[in-house]
């Protein structure tokens, strides 16, 4: 080439990169085909951090290291000093699996996500559009076809995970290695501490059953095990809240703080960081003693050595509930044959089911949360069609509402605040890059909750300001139709939720429409606001009087709107002897306007207007009492009784007959 044609060249390449990186500029998502790649402002730089790991995984001898998005208590919402995974990509989506080798970095994540990671991952990261543990595996044995060692922390590892990755890779000679000394941890050398807060116990007059009586009942639940445990393990973190009464603020929107405990029928070991037990909640734990309603207290990171010593004893069992005990204090335990297996441990099962004072409570709770999504929804019919008004600002304006009910102590989980098509997306929640103006034409969904000292609340509402069309107003109703069939349907003790979990799709599947996450999930006093182990999945445990749940059927048009109604609702003795039913707990009205009641039999119809005047019976005090006069008139107004087809037809009977006798009075008189 002569020096004028090479010249040109150049010229033209770089008039080239300058366009493209022109036309790049701006661009909210990574492009690593380009040279050099386009990388966001939202990116975070995991070249040091990628070294570090790698160089870390080479005296362990493994070929790959496997990160989940998992604390060590297999918590659905995890601590910033368990975001493991945020660390090392700069991804902080709440779901996913990494894998690291010499070479190459790999995500992997659903698709609620994927936007999500291609904005915030730089190009030393690929992401795998997946989820499937089924797919990690795959992936792994075509990476390394001669076998090895693929590292892992069991502390952040279930049962269930370790099984299945085990049996996927071991045809392929490729065996798992625990590492019980997190690799992560060890070159994160800003990982945030420990919360300093201490633990603190509920107040007596909320508390319908003490420690002492709880920790009565679980023994005898061990005595009654035909396995003969000797100890109960408990490794959730909401299982040793609930048995001893305590509260934390380790967790994000959970009242939670890092423990285990270790129960037998002498002792009682309280796993915790020492430190932030104060002298008064020693003194009602009874720490100073060692009999055997006294809580010895013991070192949050000495569990796994502690239970290995305690497992050498002769004569041993040790019960754990597989769903949440993490494999590395399973190992401990199966690797001496002295183990006792449930899918949930019996403080769980029994946690699922309130006593009379936490029913009371709880339903008190959702009382004062409806008046806060009450003052939301008034607000926005004045405020959107003004103009002003976003996802993220209707997002503030209930969580605010709700800080100032009595005994709030913040949102239960990120608020879901879509219009449009981000509603579209079951899981959506607005952050600056992604919030949508409110508008008149759109359908707006918010799914949003609120902790308070007695109860944990979680109520979706779906509204349009403006005149929905007629495919959303039969959605909408489908959708309703489906939160009442199973709110009235009456069925025996003991029904496992998968079995009527249909009633809540009946009518969408009737017109070829469906939804793809959950029908509903258990709820805590105070504690997490998906409460496992009640719901309508296969993996939940039957139906007993006094256990909350939620009904939440959907439906969601891609790149339309989406659609969820969402209430809260108590298992109650039926009319029918030993049969069980429904109660609604949440007290907010449907949009009026996209209930078409043609769609609706005269029961459901009934049991709509029901429902409406449970509403005004306990929303009418609570609002008075409030000083809220706007918001109860709103509240009436948009409770008002719906016509049956049945008090149509008797009411035009009605008329015809006045009518006649009108005609005939008339004729006599004349």
């Amino acid at each position: 080439m002569s020096s004028h044609g090479w010249l040109l060249a150049c010229v033209l390449a770089t008039l080239a990169g300058n366009s493209v990186a022109a036309l790049m500029e701006g661009s909210t998502e990574r492009n690593c085909s380009l040279t050099p790649p386009y990388l966001p402002a939202t990116v975070v730089n995991t070249t040091l951090r990628l070294q570090a790991l790698r160089a870390a995984m080479i005296p362990r001898e493994v070929l790959a290291y496997i990160i989940p998005a998992a604390d060590a208590h297999l918590s659905e919402y995890t601590a910033p000093r368990d975001a493991r995974i945020a660390f090392m990509t700069g991804f902080t989506g709440s779901a996913g699996t990494v894998v690291v080798t010499a070479m190459k970095a790999v995500l992997w994540t659903d698709s609620r996500y994927w936007v999500q990671a291609d904005r915030q991952m730089d190009c030393n990261w690929k992401l795998e559009r997946d989820s499937f543990i089924g797919s990690i595996t795959d992936w792994l044995l075509n990476e390394f076809p001669e076998g090895g060692r693929i590292g892992f922390d069991p502390f952040v590892f279930s049962l269930k995970t370790q099984e299945y990755l085990n049996a996927d890779l071991a045809p392929g000679n490729l065996l798992l290695t625990s590492i019980p000394d997190n690799l992560v941890d060890g070159l994160w050398t800003d990982r945030p501490p420990v919360p300093p807060y201490n633990l603190t116990r509920l107040p007596d007059h909320i508390i319908g059953r003490t420690w002492q009586m709880k920790v009565d009942a679980i023994r005898m639940e061990m005595m009654a095990n035909p396995y003969k445990p000797t100890a109960l393990l408990l490794s959730a973190l909401d299982e040793t809240a609930w048995l001893f009464n305590l509260r934390g603020n380790d967790i994000p929107h959970n009242p939670f703080f890092y423990s285990y405990t270790l129960l037998t029928m002498e002792e009682i070991w309280l796993f915790v960081h020492t430190e932030r037990v104060p002298e008064d909640l020693q003194a009602y734990l009874n720490s100073s003693c060692v009999q055997s309603m006294c809580v010895q207290l013991r070192e949050y990171n000495a569990v796994r050595l502690d239970l290995a010593a305690y497992v050498l004893l002769p004569g041993v069992k040790v019960w754990v509930g597989t769903e949440y005990t993490n494999y590395a204090l399973y190992e401990v335990i199966s690797a001496q044959d002295k183990l006792v297996t449930s899918s949930y441990s019996p403080v769980l099962t029994s946690k699922a089911v309130k006593d009379e004072m936490e029913q009371r409570i709880l339903r008190n709770a959702h009382v004062r949360d409806a008046v806060a999504v009450i003052q939301l929804l008034m607000w926005l019919e004045t405020a959107v069609p003004r103009g002003k008004e976003t996802e993220l600002s209707a997002a503030h304006y209930v969580n605010e509402c709700r800080s100032k009910q009595k005994d709030s102590r913040g949102p239960s989980f990120e608020t879901i605040s879509a219009s449009g098509p981000n509603a579209a997306l079951a899981h959506y929640s607005p952050t600056n890059e992604t919030d949508r103006k409110l508008t008149v034409d759109e359908m707006y969904l918010i799914d949003s909750g609120g902790q308070y000292l007695d109860g944990t609340t979680d109520i979706t509402r779906t509204v349009h300001w403006g005149t929905p069309t007629a495919m959303q107003r039969e959605a909408f109703t489908r959708v309703l139709m489906g939160n009442i069939e199973i709110s009235r349907t009456i069925f025996p003790s003991r029904t496992k939720g998968v079995n009527m979990e249909m009633l809540a799709r009946r009518a969408l599947w009737e017109v070829g429409l469906n939804y793809g996450h959950g029908t509903g999930h258990g709820i805590g006093n105070y504690f997490g606001v998906h409460e496992w182990p009640v719901g309508f999945g296969s993996n939940n445990v039957p139906f007993t009087e006094g256990m909350f749940t939620s009904i939440e059927p959907g439906y969601y048009k891609d790149d339309d709107f989406g659609i969820r109604i969402e209430d809260v609702a108590v298992t109650v003795p039926a009319r029918t002897k030993t049969y069980l039913t429904f109660d609604t707990v949440s007290l907010v009205p449907y949009d009026r306007k996209l209930i078409d009641t043609t769609l609706l039999s005269e029961e459901q119809i009934r049991w709509l207007n029901r429902y409406y005047n449970t509403i005004r019976v306990h929303m009418g005090p609570e609002l008075d009492r409030q000083g809220l006069r706007r918001e109860k008139e709103w509240m009436l107004q948009n409770t008002e009784a719906f016509q049956t087809a049945g008090s149509s037809r008797a009411l035009s009977s009605f008329t015809l007959s006045v009518a006649a006798l009108t005609v005939a009075l008339l004729q006599h008189v004349l």
